[in-house]
């Protein structure tokens, strides 16, 4: 009996403790402080060409992005956006048809 007064008791006083939020998140750092983050603009003369290894290397570099993802025609992709990568299409007959960053 006891056990049930004292928990009655308790059970106010544990509703009486503070809350805090949580503190903000910093703000994210601009788009160009990110290490590797991607800018697709530069690697757009490469549409319309064939989809090589090298051409992919000139993508990557061009770019700036740190991970390069092709993208084989009719083929699915995630839609997770990573601001490191960029992706490069191609169709059948293994041209280059869009270049995009995420």
């Amino acid at each position: 009996m006891r056990i049930l007064i004292f928990t009655a008791l308790a059970l106010p006083l544990a509703a009486c403790t503070g809350y805090s939020e949580p503190a903000p998140a910093p703000p994210a750092p601009p788009r160009d402080a990110m290490f590797g983050a991607c800018d697709a603009a530069p690697a757009q003369a490469h549409v319309g060409r064939e989809a090589t290894e090298e051409a992919g290397a000139a993508i990557l570099a061009e770019s700036g992005a740190e991970v390069l993802r092709w993208g084989p025609p009719n083929s699915a992709w995630t839609m997770d956006y990573r601001t490191n990568r960029v992706n490069v299409r191609y169709d059948e007959a293994r041209l280059i048809t869009e270049i995009t960053c995420g």
